[in-house]
């Protein structure tokens, strides 16, 4: 199968029009439903629940389209999608360019697991053998579904301002060990030598310097106007539930039964678009809060396609795609128990099977060495 064979160029092209509508109705009703959310608030905490619902929703949907503005893929224009990329990661706290750099890797690297190991950083099978049994189940409990709720906050909240605050402060030491060991100082010079591990270009330190300001200062302001216990309540609420639901919705269009998983030799990156990704089929209106990213194969055959034509793109190469893996929400325990990488038999395997095999070989092992 070669990418050639699909029919996807007459879909790439974006659209202004389409992208901006997406813009407003997603935006507009977001910043209302928090402005509704505060009036709730003052009559009674018993109206917040639904709309806490809906602002996680959009706060998910805010989160896709910022998705698609990091493959230049929302507007025509790459000025517009750096500009409304960066707005977006505002609004989820997250700094979209240097994500949007990550996230590239992922899309070059789909299925080749030597290469990138997911959403989680999972170990392969030799690797989790090597651990003690407390470090094995740490291990097995971090990733548990549940985990996503203090996952996502600490990925939206926390994390961005600490790479900041970590990577100034790497900064400065780079700085005082040149001037201890009497080296002339010059700050452009020590800027373009300074590798930093917390951003890998200038235009991610900016990035991520900017959306600090950006969403500190909104905590700040906001906080002072509603009250810092309410605004936080409702927000620390809105973004850790959109982040689990992303980061879930993400984990299971490539962690399955059966998928894709293989080591560099050899790898595909069309195999690994169609076998490495599945079809999440979702209720309608879930479709529409996640832009169509269930349609995530096509999505890997080609990010340049805007979420806003992926289906029509997925119905025309249908004929193409029957091996693809389709998945619902139910399915998600299901594809939460396949946690480590088979680098031998090139699959992901789940921590019970991977035990059972161990301890069958060590039975094996021992009854040949009593024969």
């Amino acid at each position: 199968m070669k990418k050639s064979d699909f029919v996807l160029t007459p879909y790439i092209k974006s659209s202004n029009l389409r992208a901006t509508y997406q813009i407003l109705n997603t935006v507009v009703p977001y910043v209302l439903l928090w402005v509704l959310a505060i009036q709730a608030a003052s009559i009674s905490l018993w109206l917040l629940p639904p709309i806490i619902i809906l602002l996680i929703l959009f706060s998910l949907r805010c989160f896709s389209l910022m998705h698609d503005c990091g493959h230049y893929s929302l507007f025509r224009s790459k000025t517009m999608n750096r500009i409304m990329g960066f707005l977006l990661g505002v609004i989820n706290a997250m700094p979209q360019y240097g994500w949007s750099r990550d996230h590239a890797y992922h899309h070059k690297t789909n299925g080749d697991w030597e290469r990138y190991r997911g959403v989680a950083d999972f170990l392969s099978t030799e690797e989790f053998a090597q651990l003690d049994p407390f470090n094995q189940r740490l291990y097995e409990v971090l990733r548990k579904p549940l985990m996503g709720i203090p996952g996502g906050f600490f990925y939206l909240v926390i994390k961005p301002r600490m790479a900041l605050i970590l990577g100034i402060y790497d900064f400065i030491l780079h700085v005082l060990t040149d001037l201890k060991q009497g080296l002339q100082f010059n700050l452009a010079q020590t800027i373009s030598t300074h590798q930093s591990k917390h951003w890998h270009t200038a235009t991610e330190f900016w990035d991520l310097l900017f959306n600090n300001i950006c969403v500190v200062g909104g905590w700040i302001f906001l906080s002072h106007l509603w009250g810092a216990g309410l605004f936080w309540s409702i927000y620390s609420i809105t973004l850790s539930c959109s982040a689990m639901i992303f980061i879930w919705v993400f984990f299971v269009q490539h962690i399955f039964e059966g998928s894709y998983a293989h080591k560099t030799e050899g790898w595909d990156y069309v195999l690994g678009a169609v076998k490495g990704s599945s079809y999440l089929d979702l209720p309608a209106i879930l479709r529409w809060f996640t832009a169509d990213i269930g349609y995530h194969n096509i999505h890997h055959l080609s990010e340049r396609i805007p979420n806003y034509h992926l289906a029509a793109c997925h119905r025309e190469n249908s004929h193409l795609l029957t091996d693809v893996k389709t998945l619902r929400l139910g399915d998600l325990l299901d594809c939460a128990q396949y946690l480590l990488w088979d680098a031998d038999a090139n699959r992901l395997v789940t921590i019970s099977s991977w035990r059972q095999s161990t301890e069958m070989m060590a039975h094996a092992a021992t009854h040949r060495n009593n024969g």
